[in-house]
């Protein structure tokens, strides 16, 4: 099988329409967009293309992919859920946004761990709900101080609040421990905040690392998580997810409108069934290869960009790159992109504590991030 992340050429990738290869000139090498460079899994491909042969490609129904994913559930967590506490949603952040109506009000709070995924901002407060921050730790990792006062702000006056953990962290990498997620439902069980995860980067663990689902964590009965095959096999274009509630949490997810599911697309439901079914084979080659792509980074910078601290990521396929030695004039990914022509995503998007940092996408071959940070070095080359 081998590694699918070297598999594609940049002329291959090049012929690609989709946002990672189209946003930006193309003389631009793109490590920004949590899309990866890799093939599709062979089971996906041909349970596409047989639903395409038959011309089925109408509405989505049933609970094939709860179904499939309680199995993978069991099989790679040891968790197990009931398929009646699911529920069809589009994408992760639509399905989030949805749970959050069930347990929120507006002019709610929500507590996020900044820095974060720019959209929870973005679609907390397109629900009209505020954002109340608890920031990680220089380290990374979650802050029960910080946690717990941002809890005690979002219930003052006796309002409802939740909590929108990002678990394994987007940008940082960062896998939550089983202490943490303890403290975590400890917590908001004592100030009766909802704990929402955003669990789509769960697959993607790495070796030596594991992932634990809030879910089956002692005392995160009311609870919800939303997953997803999208990030770990490429799907992105592919539009579905699943909202699965804690034992506590059923009868709210069942107050979920059904009008909810209708944007998830058939045919993406029937690509994520594939992928949690009959490609964990290709989902572990990968991983392999992404073990290596995190320590070749590491590898690079330190010959190159020396003053860049980087923590080789835990889980996802994403580079937090902490470029404040670098002292440049900008961002620095304003910096790398108009010197260097190598676009990565602004650590300004992500909230508080980043500034003056990048995200970089692993998920591609090692030649090209190879030639990436060669660019990005030269971008901060004096006399440039």
């Amino acid at each position: 099988m081998g590694n699918p992340l070297q598999t594609l050429s940049l002329a291959d990738l090049r012929r690609r329409t989709s946002e990672k290869w189209r946003h930006y000139p193309a003389d631009v090498l793109p490590v920004w967009v949590a899309e990866m460079d890799v093939p599709l899994a062979e089971p996906i491909a041909r349970a596409v293309t047989d639903a395409i042969a038959l011309s089925d490609t109408g509405y989505a129904i049933g609970t094939d992919y709860a179904e499939a994913l309680a199995e993978f559930a069991a099989r790679r967590w040891g968790w197990n859920f009931e398929v009646g506490h699911t529920r069809l949603v589009p994408d992760v952040m639509l399905g989030i946004v949805e749970v959050l109506k069930l347990v929120t009000g507006h002019g709610d709070a929500v507590v996020v761990n900044p820095p974060v995924y720019p959209p929870f901002f973005d679609f907390v407060a397109g629900a009209d709900r505020r954002v109340v921050e608890a920031p990680l730790t220089a380290e990374h990792r979650l802050d029960p101080e910080a946690l717990e006062r941002a809890f005690a702000e979002a219930v003052a006056g006796n309002r409802r609040a939740a909590y929108l953990l990002c678990s394994p962290h987007n940008p940082t990498g960062t896998v939550h421990t089983a202490a943490e997620l303890s403290m975590v439902a400890e917590l908001a069980d004592r100030y009766g905040v909802r704990v929402v995860a955003d669990e789509i980067f769960a697959p993607l663990v790495h070796p030596g690392v594991t992932f634990l689902p809030y879910l089956s964590v002692p005392g995160g009965e009311r609870g919800f998580a939303v997953l997803s095959a999208s990030k770990a096999w490429n799907l992105a274009g592919m539009k579905a997810a699943m909202a699965v509630a804690g034992p506590a949490a059923a009868a709210d997810l069942a107050r979920m409108p059904k009008v909810a599911a209708d944007g998830a697309s058939h045919l993406g439901v029937i690509a994520h069934s594939a992928a949690l079914r009959h490609a964990e084979p290709w989902l572990d080659e990968l991983l392999a290869g992404l073990d290596g792509n995190r320590r070749l980074l590491a590898d690079l910078l330190a010959e190159h960009l020396p003053q860049v601290r980087y923590r080789p990521p835990h889980g996802t396929y994403l580079a937090w790159l902490d470029c404040r030695a670098l002292d440049l004039p900008g961002e620095p990914a304003e910096v790398f992109l108009e010197r260097g022509r190598v676009a990565l995503v602004p650590g300004a998007d992500f909230g508080t504590g980043g500034a003056g940092h990048a995200r970089f996408n692993l998920g591609t071959s090692p030649e090209l991030i190879t030639e990436a940070v060669r660019r990005m070095a030269a971008a901060v080359t004096p006399g440039r």
